[in-house]
């Protein structure tokens, strides 16, 4: 205390740097908070980086599958091996018999009933093997089925015309030659069907298809293999614009788009293939599924814009920017209607429970919320899938029963917890994404076509995401184009239960001859009907 000073400046004194003290540690307090949540935050976002780097924690679970499977596989070769040995060396005395542990054996299914049957007939005996009699009469016969392979067999189909003069007027008479599928080919349809079929539904570049040829003796060089298939892409395009009218004729389509690498003048870009797909059955109805492919070289809105320009139905997709202006009131024949999928939204919380899980505890503030919200969407998905595959009037009645009072609890419970977290949460992001798109995720309560997902268009992708690490990248924009009229065909087989190098093979052998009035019989769900009339 100084000499002038009074105990009560003192006591005002030491009141302020008491003060002064408290907001310094306040502060200080403040700013460890922030640091810590600024942790949480990095350590979060680089375990979610890590996840998608790394694959998912179902995609890591089938990893360990797959190596579970090898290990069994390597196990049972190996008790195969070590028994055969076995029964080797007891056969020529070299062991003692002893009775060991007896693997269960699966029961192996009979082969197909549609295979081929080729019957080699073992000859019996002469005479009795105990008295020496040949008066032997058969008693019956014991059949065992061996399953085999044919190789691979290519062969030359010659057409021959015969040419007849008139022993009258000499006038030579010929029948026309047969057409080619492509006109100047050389190409059946059957490999024709088959080249396409490798290309676009197994993912195999013409260039490998090339080289594996070429080792069965067959030589069809890179560019032969591309002009066929260019000029069937284009000889095919009559059915794509068929199933294209198809899908944009559905009350309801679902949407969605993935990148495609496109080779570039020195680069690599980026470009989309969009599908739309038609699948009524969820909801009852009766008309065939279908998915039609589109390519762009972006992802601009524009594209979307002009793939659906004459659809007035529902589009389910995800919140894509891109299909906003589809769905404004000023669109020209008016608005679409908006149906938002479950599953992403549900997908934003799963990944921060799951890296939660995966996390040792370093996020476990934000577990409780994440899990909360999962649980009560797959509550709503339980019921939803009871329900698929009826009639609309009967999928309203048991979501008016059964699935609204988990919306709206859900809606209830996700404000309200929104509002006590910060705008920088993960948590609150996921939220958000629901939240300020409810009317559109709420729909499928007022609308029994309406699915909960979008599932139905990203099966159809999942193909191009598997093909791209095999076939690297399309090799131009017309590329792309073509990819895409063999994708909207291939897949639309496939929903059809159908096998799609069969009908391909089929397809392009008629539709030269066939009347283009008509067309629409060799559509895969009108060829699955015709063939089972054939059959029948």
């Amino acid at each position: 205390m100084s000499p002038g000073d009074s105990p009560a400046d003192e006591i005002e004194r030491l009141t302020r740097l008491l003060r002064d003290r408290e907001a310094e540690i306040a502060r200080m307090r403040t700013a460890a908070t922030s640091a810590e949540a600024l942790i949480t935050h990095l350590r979060l976002t680089i375990a979610k980086m890590r996840r998608e780097l790394f694959g998912q924690h179902s995609e890591r679970k089938a990893h360990l599958l797959d190596q579970m499977e090898l290990q069994l596989e390597e196990l049972e070769a190996t008790a195969a091996e070590d028994e055969l040995a076995a029964e080797t060396a007891a056969a020529v005395g070299e062991t003692t018999p002893a009775h060991g542990f007896a693997r269960d054996r699966p029961a192996r299914k009979p082969f197909p009933a549609h295979l081929p049957r080729e019957r080699v007939v073992l000859p019996g005996p002469d005479a009795c093997a105990c008295c020496g009699s040949r008066r032997l009469a058969k008693l019956g016969e014991d059949v065992t089925e061996t399953l085999e392979v044919v190789p691979r067999q290519w062969k030359v189909v010659q057409y021959v015309r015969e040419k007849f003069t008139c022993r009258d007027c000499e006038k030579i008479t010929q029948v026309p030659a047969p057409f080619h599928v492509l006109p100047r080919g050389f190409a059946g349809p059957s490999l024709l069907a088959m080249v396409l079929f490798e290309k676009y539904g197994q993912h195999q570049p013409l260039n490998r298809q090339s080289e594996r040829y070429a080792r069965e003796g067959v030589e069809l060089s890179l560019s032969t293999l591309a002009d066929q298939v260019g000029g069937c892409a284009a000889l095919l395009q009559p059915l794509f614009d068929l199933i294209r009218a198809h899908v944009l004729a559905g009350e309801r389509v679902h949407g969605d788009e993935t990148p495609v690498p496109v080779l570039a003048k020195g680069q690599t870009a980026t470009g989309r293939a969009w599908v739309y797909v038609r699948d009524d059955r969820p909801f009852g109805g009766r008309d065939p599924p279908a998915a039609v492919f589109f390519y762009s070289r972006d992802r601009a809105g524009e594209h979307a814009e002009r793939h659906l320009g004459g659809y007035g139905g529902i589009l389910q997709a995800d919140c894509y920017a891109g299909f906003n202006r589809l769905y404004e009131a000023a669109r020209e024949g008016g608005p679409i209607t908006e149906a938002a999928c479950w599953a992403h939204a549900r997908r934003k919380f799963f990944v921060l429970a799951d890296v939660t899980t995966n996390a040792h505890g370093k996020f476990a503030v934000i577990a409780p919320m994440a899990f909360e919200a999962v649980k009560r969407i797959d509550a709503i998905f339980d019921v939803e899938r009871e329900i698929n595959g009826r009639p609309p009037l009967e999928r309203l009645a048991e979501r008016a029963l059964r699935v609204a009072p988990l919306v709206v609890d859900l809606e209830i419970w996700m404000r309200t917890e929104r509002a006590k977290l910060s705008r920088h949460s993960e948590v609150a992001k996921a939220m958000d994404y629901m939240i300020k798109r409810w009317e559109a995720f709420a729909r499928f309560l007022s609308d029994g076509r309406i699915c909960l997902t979008n599932n139905a268009a990203e099966r159809q992708l999942r193909g191009i995401a598997l093909g791209r690490k095999a076939w690297l990248f399309a090799g131009s924009d017309r590329g792309g184009e073509r990819a895409a009229v063999m994708y909207t065909l291939i897949q639309t087989a496939k929903l059809n239960d159908i096998d799609p190098q069969a009908w391909l093979a089929d397809v392009l052998a008629r539709i030269n001859d066939h009347n283009i009035q008509t067309l629409d019989q060799l559509l895969p769900w009108n060829w699955k009907l015709s063939a089972q009339k054939l059959v029948a």
